[in-house]
């Protein structure tokens, strides 16, 4: 089952301008579905089968003048040196939207594309599924726990599986094979913990030293290794936010993952039952709503304007999102009970921020079912996240 994604219009658009348009994101997110089905007149190749990527690295410019009539690329990170080639190619006929590249790689892949590609292509990042994408699916979780265990790899809901089996065997891959791909890792066991150790913190402050100490390895490594999950988009930091306020401010950013059903599988969760009385209950359904509310973002082409707060003396707010012309805090609260208590931090964050020339509104996302607005700001449904405009509200 194909569904549609929030991202097809940006791609749609992108290639009427762009002699090429470059899709990133993690292995299974859906790319290649989603690029066959807007162009469904390109030819599709995967540099991941040996036969093609051979020809494509020995030959690249045999292999590139086959496709006057367009062509989606697909893992278009495993020969790099391609998009040089393909600079020329695009100079001598910049026709909009004949070249379709994908690649489940981030820094590698963009680092190619920054030095040979510059102006000539659209980056776009399709992440797993948001709540609304999910929602498509003729089968789709119904209650919070089993949202946050299903997560958003549309596999999963497609084919209508349990999250374990195909969870399991996705972490095997990525770290058999794509770990090795990324980064020299020689010892891929304790690149399991490391993700595993990760998972535990999703949601926390990021602090190298304890990482790298319950991991048993260097600082170093641990900056790598994190990198390399980063690169791979299975993570990501959430920067503070910093101004000149007369507070003392945290500067260590936070950790988060793009898919709470992942998190969940690396702690143990199965279960709902097991979700629901889970120490990093709160934890897990904050790194939900920060990548949902993020990816939403994403999916209408902004990246920027999001961090979260913390001073020194406690105040904190999940997500800090710029939206013209103010901002908003969003606070995650997984309790089910709609109560002003539920308003507290935000509103000792917006005081702090009162020193700003800007209005600042407050939402807290929480694990209820009502809509609520009251004096504070807005208490949203976890099931109506998706409902909110995140770029303007």
């Amino acid at each position: 089952m194909i569904v549609d994604r929030d991202l097809a219009p940006k791609i749609r658009r992108a290639a009427r301008v762009f002699p090429a348009v470059t899709l990133t994101g993690p292995r299974q997110s859906g790319k290649s579905t989603l690029c066959r089905a807007l162009f469904p007149q390109h030819r599709y190749l995967s540099l991941e089968a040996l036969d093609v990527r051979t020809f494509a690295q020995e030959d690249p410019r045999a292999f590139l003048a086959q496709f006057a009539d367009g062509v989606i690329i697909d893992e278009v990170q495993r020969v790099p040196n391609l998009l040089s080639y393909l600079q020329g190619f695009i100079d001598e006929d910049p026709a909009p939207g004949r070249w379709i590249l994908t690649g489940s790689q981030n820094l590698a892949l963009l680092a190619s594309v920054s030095q040979s590609l510059a102006g000539r292509t659209a980056v776009h990042h399709l992440l797993p599924l948001v709540r609304s994408e999910v929602l498509r699916f003729a089968t789709h979780p119904a209650t919070l726990e089993e949202t946050l265990l299903t997560g958003g790899y549309p596999r999963i809901l497609d084919l209508g599986l349990n999250p374990d089996d195909w969870l399991g065997p996705y972490v095997t891959t990525y770290v058999e094979r794509d770990v090795r791909s990324i980064a020299n890792v020689g010892d891929l066991t304790t690149f399991q913990r490391f993700i595993e150790l990760c998972a535990g913190r999703t949601a926390q402050l990021l602090n190298y030293s304890s990482l790298a100490d319950d991991c048993g390895i260097s600082q170093p490594t641990a900056k790598k290794w994190l990198s390399v999950l980063e690169t791979s988009y299975i993570a990501f930091r959430l920067s503070p936010f910093q101004a000149n306020l007369r507070r003392r401010l945290v500067k260590m950013p936070k950790l988060h993952f793009y898919d709470a059903g992942l998190v969940c599988w690396l702690l143990g969760i199965r279960t709902p039952a097991q979700l629901r009385s889970h120490p990093l209950r709160g934890a897990i359904f904050e790194t939900w709503t920060v990548s949902e509310i993020l990816k939403h973002r994403m999916n209408q082409g902004e990246a920027r304007g999001c961090w979260f707060y913390r001073s020194r003396d406690g105040a904190e707010a999940d997500l800090l999102l710029e939206r013209p012309p103010g901002f908003t805090l969003v606070e995650a609260k997984s309790g089910a009970t709609a109560s002003a208590n539920l308003f507290d931090s935000g509103r000792r964050v917006r005081r702090h921020l009162q020193a700003l020339p800007a209005a600042c509104d407050l939402i807290v996302a929480y694990g209820g079912d009502q809509a609520q607005t009251r004096a504070d700001g807005r208490l949203v449904s976890w099931a109506e996240l998706h409902g909110t405009n995140w770029l303007t509200e």
